[in-house]
């Protein structure tokens, strides 16, 4: 539900504040009329420390601005007339208000909307069970950005205690430099005469005295302050990692998983902006940590006082770079995979981005990535940090690729395009292993410096697992090992390790997805198809759904073993069937014409107490990829495959069988399927008569007499009467005599 539909239905004090948001700075009609448009805007992606983004701010208001003049020119009537010049009048306002300063603009609509979701969020909690269905998303963005907040106060605190200790550490080296003045004065005196000696000695005893108490007391309060600035840059730094370890393990982490699920079908991943903005801030946040502790050290260097302040600073130190280090080589990632069937000599395509590459600006001095396919035990050494002397397990041609910097966009990435693995060299099999099942991984790696050669970084990611294969008849058998590997792999996994069963109501979820995706339909499978699926692979009788609930199958059952009494596995089976449909038959399936996932003996008892003519279509037991009819009189027609309907249509193959009245359950066939019907051959062009190709069942077919005309006259022979046997069905070449 939109934020603005339930901030209106807020009460007393909740709604006093809600309104109180509002003003000239943003007025509450421009929130209202716009608030569609306004919620769906990436505010969180514009960094409001960051003057680079002003360009980002500035797109904002223009696009704010738009949307209050479109507002405003469709509004009619003498109402719409009054309100029509009020969102000009706000238009022009705005615009003046924050043409020079936009990044104010996107504060306070981020503070406006950050306010409503917290107003509404306490109302709903209070109130009812409706705060428990309230977006998780949301306020989980809401507490990054809080700590965000939080971290730029801390760090702005710590900011003034640097300048208050650099300050004062100043000032104490010039009443240092006094000191030393004084008993140089002090020291002189020894060459004058005793009685000016005596004259001018107490004096600067006494001064030295008062000077050197001074220091005394002021070198503990340096000290006291530094140590306060060192536990105060601790405490950033341990938000610093919480802050970080939300956002790299549990957010880019879930993104990660979101696109290995997209491999099977998913919905897409999502994009980087929001987590790249993050980054961002945690980039610019460690950065400004790291240089402030680099300040107090070179303080510490430049006035040394005993005590513990030097092994905090370099526990801190310590610290920063593992925090910054650990964010850049997080932060590597893979935008868009290479196929995870992948076909030696055909070309290939993928991307890797570094978040914080334009923070850091690494795009000074663009980096070059490499890619490398490597083998499962090899991505496994490389996880350990065992040395892998730089091998491969094949040849990839164009593997290298310049980082570039996009600055509309502010990304960092390398776009390899025209990739292509010129040979692969295979690891020994295990026991049933099939090349079909053994992964490998491309691994991309760079290497890039920030702060001035401060600190390099060499960065590694792999790919998701990639199953090669050298001919299309291995594609099948290599999707049904990226299937499982996508869809039951636990994140932080030894690669490329899966259970080797799972729980057959996650195989379901696993194939749905993969058969809307490929189908590309959002007709699934429904519970009666995967019980049927259930039946197939378990062998069993059981119509109950239930009793499949708790059943596990293997990776064996799934792909390696072939379905009792035939020559394919469970997959194969269920791939042929999702090819078919895609190919040929989606629209049916889309339409519901298709049952599909029936076997014999249900269509027989489904049919049995339906009138003659009525037929369903259901997917071939024994043919991988085939489709039958089952009607009354015949009950199955052999199955028809891809072949088949490239010469003839399914539509096309009902409308020629008369026969077929009602699609099952009781649909006239014709309101079903006419819409996909072939139109019918043009007349005669320059004396040719084009042929013809109709199907039709021979026992049938001769049992009956060549029709007659409307006047009851046999009509003449056809001129060409060619008939091709083919799975008991006759496709017939007729032409028209006129």
């Amino acid at each position: 539900m939109a934020v603005w539909i339930q901030a209106q239905q807020l009460q007393g004090d909740a709604l006093h504040q809600m309104q109180s948001l509002y003003g000239q700075h943003f007025p509450i009609e421009v929130r209202h009329y716009l608030s569609q448009w306004i919620e769906g805007q990436l505010w969180d992606a514009v960094d409001l420390e960051n003057p680079q983004e002003e360009f980002k701010a500035k797109r904002l208001l223009d696009g704010l601005i738009q949307e209050l003049q479109n507002k405003a020119e469709h509004q009619v009537g003498e109402d719409g007339f009054l309100l029509k010049i009020k969102l000009g009048h706000y238009a022009n306002q705005l615009k003046s208000t924050y043409d020079r300063c936009p990044l104010e603009l996107v504060r306070c609509i981020k503070h406006i909307l950050y306010t409503e979701q917290r107003l509404v969020r306490e109302a709903t909690n209070s109130a009812s069970p409706l705060g428990a269905m309230m977006d998780s998303m949301s306020q989980k963005y809401q507490q990054i950005n809080q700590a965000f907040e939080e971290l730029r106060m801390f760090t702005q605190d710590t900011e003034n205690d640097l300048r208050k200790l650099q300050h004062n550490q100043e000032y104490f080296i010039i009443q240092y430099q006094e000191s030393l003045r004084i008993q140089a004065q002090l020291s002189s005196l020894a060459s004058l005469p005793p009685a000016d000696r005596q004259l001018r000695e107490p004096a600067l005893l006494s001064k030295r005295a008062t000077v050197e108490a001074w220091l005394t007391r002021e070198a503990n309060t340096l000290q006291k302050y530094r140590l306060d600035l060192a536990e105060k840059h601790q405490k950033t730094l341990q938000l610093l990692r919480k802050q970080q370890t939300l956002i790299l393990d549990d957010e880019l982490i879930q993104w990660k998983r979101r696109q290995q699920l997209a491999g099977n079908g998913g919905p897409p991943e999502g994009g980087l902006d929001i987590l790249q903005s993050w980054c961002e801030k945690l980039a610019e946040t460690i950065w400004q940590n790291r240089q402030q502790i680099r300040r107090a050290e070179h303080l510490r260097q430049q006035l040394p006082i005993p005590g513990p302040i030097e092994d905090l600073l370099n526990e801190l130190n310590s610290t920063i770079t593992d925090i910054i280090s650990a964010l850049v080589t997080s932060t590597f990632i893979i935008e868009k995979q290479p196929p995870q069937v992948l076909k030696t000599q055909t070309k290939f395509a993928a991307t890797v981005r570094l978040l914080v590459g334009g923070k850091l600006n690494v795009h000074m001095n663009p980096p070059q990535v490499k890619a490398t396919i490597i083998s499962e035990q090899q991505a496994k050494a490389l996880l350990k940090n065992e040395n892998t002397r730089n091998e491969s397990s094949g040849e990839i041609l164009n593997n290298n690729c310049v980082m570039e910097y996009h600055q509309t966009t502010g990304t960092l990435s390398a776009h390899f395009r025209n990739m292509s693995l010129k040979r692969i060299k295979r690891s020994d099999r295990r026991g049933a292993e099939s090349v079909t099942e053994e992964k490998f991984t491309i691994l991309f790696e760079s290497q890039f410096s920030i702060g001035g050669n401060e600190l390099v970084f060499q960065v590694k990611t792999l790919s998701l697992p990639v199953v090669v294969i050298v001919h299309g008849s291995q594609d099948n058998n290599a999707t049904a090992t990226v299937l499982w590997d996508n869809a039951f792999a636990e994140p932080g996994r030894v690669p490329f390790l899966v259970p080797d069963k799972v729980l057959w109501p996650q195989l379901c979820e696993a194939i749905n997805i993969k058969y809307k995706a490929e189908v590309q339909s959002n007709r699934g499978l429904s519970e009666e198809n995967l019980v049927f699926l259930a039946q197939k692979a378990f062998s069993s009788s059981s119509n109950n759904p239930e009793d499949y609930r708790s059943m596990t199958m293997t990776w064996s059952q799934f792909n390696r073993e072939s379905l009792p009494g035939r020559n394919f596995t469970f997959w194969q089976w269920f791939d042929g069937v999702m090819e078919l449909t895609k190919k040929h038959l989606k629209p049916h399936w889309n339409d519901g014409a298709i049952l599909g996932f029936v076997n014999k003996q249900q269509a027989q008892d489904m049919l049995m107490s339906k009138p003659n003519g009525t037929f369903l279509l259901r997917f071939s037991d024994s043919e991988i990829g085939g489709i039958t009819i089952a009607w009354r009189m015949v009950w199955n027609l052999m199955p028809y495959t891809t072949k088949d309907f490239t010469i003839r249509s399914l539509a096309d193959r009902i409308s020629d069988l008369n026969h077929l009245l009602f699609l099952y359950p009781d649909r006239p066939k014709d309101e079903v399927f006419s819409k996909y019907y072939t139109p019918p051959l043009s007349k005669a062009v320059d004396g040719y008569v084009k042929p013809q190709i109709k199907q039709v069942v021979p026992e049938l077919c001769f049992a009956f007499k060549w029709p007659l005309s409307s006047n009851n006259k046999k009509q003449p022979e056809p001129k060409c009467n060619l008939y091709i046997i083919k799975y008991h069905i006759i496709l017939q070449i007729i032409v028209d005599v006129k």
